[in-house]
């Protein structure tokens, strides 16, 4: 399993994805699922990947093959807007998966993934977009935006709780982080190491830290978040079993 998020920002956008693999409990591995490219001086994106490994890798493959010799009209160098890069993505993910689908099929295996774009292209916002594996996709809105995929359904109260907040590029760090590590906490097929990426927009420079699973930063915030939610019990009311 994985999880990765992505969150539209005052400031710019942010993305964290955990590195664990999982193909069964005697096989756990490290791969990367963050990756940046920037495959012209106007633009730069941030590719964030979840579902089966070898597709994905392989959409890689495709994708950076296509920035020398391109095999689409539209790649990555050559979309005017961002929607256009996504819709991209999208059929790369679907050829691959049609290729091998019938092989998959035969073993039961799933060969689709989801990804999850963000960046900016010359004078366009900077924005995040969802790929799902039909090869459509969706854009974070206003009311919520960021999005997920993977394992998100134990990190996603979190996230609700930052944006209603309004927090600033530095809090969002935080939060997304606690994100992650209360996936982390629940689903042992997510874990550390963590790739974050901070991008503000008309930069076209994405700044890039791994986390990795001794990081002070993690400790310390997993003492202080069960010290305060056991603070916040204990403040709750009674529950009393008194007829009305």
């Amino acid at each position: 399993m994985t999880y990765c998020l992505a969150m539209r920002l005052k400031e710019g956008l942010l993305f964290l994805a955990d590195t664990r693999t999982n193909a069964g409990l005697d096989n756990v591995s490290t791969f990367r699922k963050l990756h940046v490219l920037t495959p012209g001086p106007d633009r730069v994106f941030v590719l964030e990947s979840a579902g089966n490994l070898a597709t994905t890798q392989e959409v890689l493959d495709r994708i950076s093959r296509d920035l020398t010799t391109p095999n689409e009209s539209v790649t990555l160098a050559s979309a005017e807007h961002l929607f256009e890069a996504a819709l991209y993505v999208g059929r790369v993910s679907r050829a691959v998966v049609e290729e091998h689908k019938q092989a998959l099929g035969e073993i039961g295996a799933d060969a689709t993934c989801s990804f999850i774009l963000g960046g900016q292209i010359g004078d366009g916002a900077a924005d995040v977009l969802q790929i799902y594996p039909e090869g459509n996709y969706i854009r974070a809105s206003d009311d919520l935006p960021f999005l997920q995929i993977g394992e998100s359904k134990y990190g996603k109260f979190l996230l609700e709780l930052g944006v209603a907040a309004h927090v600033s590029m530095d809090e969002a760090v935080k939060v997304a982080l606690t994100s992650m590590m209360s996936t982390a906490r629940a689903n042992l097929s997510v874990g550390p190491p963590y790739d974050l990426a901070l991008y503000r927009p008309g930069s076209f420079r994405v700044e890039e830290k791994r986390i990795d699973g001794g990081a002070e930063f993690l400790s310390a915030a997993l003492e202080i978040w069960e010290r305060y939610l056991l603070s916040a019990i204990r403040e709750l009311p009674p529950v009393t079993f008194e007829s009305p």
